[in-house]
């Protein structure tokens, strides 16, 4: 770790700062560099009016044990004002395993909602008007059966696919990067994700078929502009696979999104959206010769669940208002806050209200929405700007040379990348440098407060009987063939399978997301990391 002289002030990232900025640290062409909101390179927001047009959406993540627990937290939600849906899945539910497998023992229903079949995404959604509510799934492995499972229960309730609007995250590569939820090896799992492309852009058409998540880079310690390079460098491989697959760029590219962390340094994570929209724009340009529409980045953003401590657990509600400016000012059109005792739970009702409710004070009492992009002309801001576009340039022109991020992954480049970026502001913590307030500094004797979990045994057994129960009333032999049926279709020597319409047909038939996914890694096999 590079010491520092002594009155010398970085970034979080890195990036040295100046006691003062003046106009010659920020010369940029305005047409080129900035541009209006809603105009090229996108700088200052991908809408002309942004928010006096329209707010983000507010989209609190929500999900733990049963459907009907997570239902009646997303009515709550829904009741105090949220806009769209957010839903968290359990470890099994991502890793494609049903509540009864015994590998799914002790993990159900802790991380997020427990889904094995359509029966439980028809409880999930009760009363939710599916045609008028946005949902975003955060699930990865799984997300083509997933998403099947919310098309069939719209369909049963005589919806048409068409008027659905939602996104699924179905982003594998951070996966093999950050965070482990993975099932197939790389190669089908891209296939699998472009033919959830070809299938939205043919049949869903509002529906975003991927997230392109830095949060989870970000949360595993990397740094902004690690966050920032490494989901670039990812989408560059997502898009180069989907055209290789024979779809037109923009076919697709207009319903890409992007998933990001908003941390407490304001203004560098509010440079850092600004930096990700103009280097998006440019890469879509120049390497995909996209049109305007798909050279636009949206996002999505969460505050930085790492951040939050256990440690007097009511500072991490001015933690999470400064991340809400942050991504508000940086132009998200989406936004989950984190309740403030997080770091201890589940959060609370209460907790997640008062998130929901710093988004509205933020939105409602601020004035940051009665102008688009109020920074734009910071010395500081636009500085800062320019630095992280460049800086994360560097970073994927390095993955370019490893021979893109599939590969970069192989080779362990973006693994080590974060682990040594964690380090060193582990080290940072522990010597003080960085301080973390009722952590390190301005510390107290209280331990943390205790708050009540569920009873996940009973959880869990609840589950089991349900999958079961699921089993033994469906037609056996209509689900043995439409599995049979995507079995034939996924052989690794079928030519572009069209797998979507088969994974629909056994959802439909009640068949399990275990079902399913045992199905698939019959023929693709399962990932195992490289030692």
């Amino acid at each position: 770790m590079k010491s520092r002289e002594p009155g010398e002030r970085i970034s979080p990232s890195g990036i040295p700062v100046k006691t003062v900025y003046r106009p010659e640290d920020a010369e940029l062409n305005y047409a080129s560099d900035l541009g209006d909101p809603g105009k090229w390179p996108y700088t200052r927001g991908v809408q002309p009016t942004m928010y006096r047009g329209r707010l983000w959406t507010m989209r609190q993540y929500a999900g733990f044990g049963g459907a009907r627990s997570t239902n009646e937290r997303f009515r709550h939600l829904l009741d105090a004002g949220q806009t769209g849906l957010s839903v968290a899945f359990d470890l099994p539910t991502q890793m494609g395993l049903d509540s009864d497998s015994p590998r799914a023992l002790g993990e159900v229903g802790r991380a997020g909602v427990a889904i094995d079949s359509v029966e439980d995404m028809d409880v999930l959604l009760e009363g939710i008007p599916l045609d008028t509510v946005s949902t975003s799934m955060t699930i990865n492995a799984t997300a083509a059966t997933l998403l099947a499972m919310y098309l069939v229960v719209a369909e049963e309730r005589g919806i048409s696919r068409d008027k659905l609007s939602g996104t699924v995250q179905n982003d594998i590569l951070k996966e093999y990067i950050a965070r482990g939820t993975y099932i197939y090896p790389p190669g089908p799992s891209m296939a699998l994700i472009a033919e959830v492309f070809r299938f939205c852009a043919d049949e869903v058409p509002n529906w975003n078929p991927i997230s392109i998540s830095g949060y989870h880079i970000r949360e595993a310690g990397a740094t902004a502009v690690q966050e920032l390079a490494f989901t670039l460098s990812n989408t560059i491989e997502y898009v180069t696979r989907a055209i290789e697959a024979g779809l037109p760029v923009d076919s697709f590219a207009p319903r890409l999104s992007f998933f990001f962390a908003a941390h407490s340094d304001l203004f560098e994570e509010v440079a850092k959206f600004r930096a990700a929209r103009r280097l998006y724009a440019r890469i879509m340009r120049g390497r995909f010769h996209a049109s305007e529409e798909s050279t636009r980045l949206r996002f999505h953003t969460q505050t930085g669940g790492v951040t939050l401590t256990a440690q007097q657990p009511l500072n991490n509600v001015v933690r999470v208002a400064v991340q809400t400016l942050a991504a508000t000012l940086g132009g998200t059109q989406s936004l989950h806050t984190n309740g403030y005792d997080e770091a201890l739970s589940l959060p609370t009702v209460e907790a997640a209200t008062l998130a929901l409710r710093t988004q509205q004070i933020v939105a409602f009492e601020s004035g940051i929405t009665n102008t688009a992009d109020p920074l734009a002309g910071s010395y500081y801001v636009e500085n800062l700007t320019t630095q992280l576009e460049e800086r994360a340039l560097e970073l994927i022109l390095k993955v370019d040379e490893l021979g893109g991020s599939e590969k970069a992954i192989a080779a362990g480049f973006f693994q080590e990348q974060i682990a040594r970026s964690a380090y060193e502001q582990q080290l940072r913590v522990e010597g003080g440098e960085t301080v973390i307030v009722g952590v390190n500094r301005f510390a107290d004797d209280e331990g943390p407060p205790s708050i009540p979990a569920p009873d996940y045994s009973a959880l869990e057994k609840e589950q089991v009987e349900s999958v079961k129960r699921v089993r033994a009333k469906r037609d056996a032999t209509k689900v043995k063939a439409t599995l049979a049926a995507l079995l034939d279709a996924s052989e690794p020597t079928a030519a572009r399978p069209r797998l979507m319409p088969l994974i629909v047909d056994a959802v439909r038939a009640r068949a399990t997301v275990g079902e399913i996914s045992e199905t698939l890694a019959s023929n693709w096999g399962q990932y195992r990391p490289p030692l």
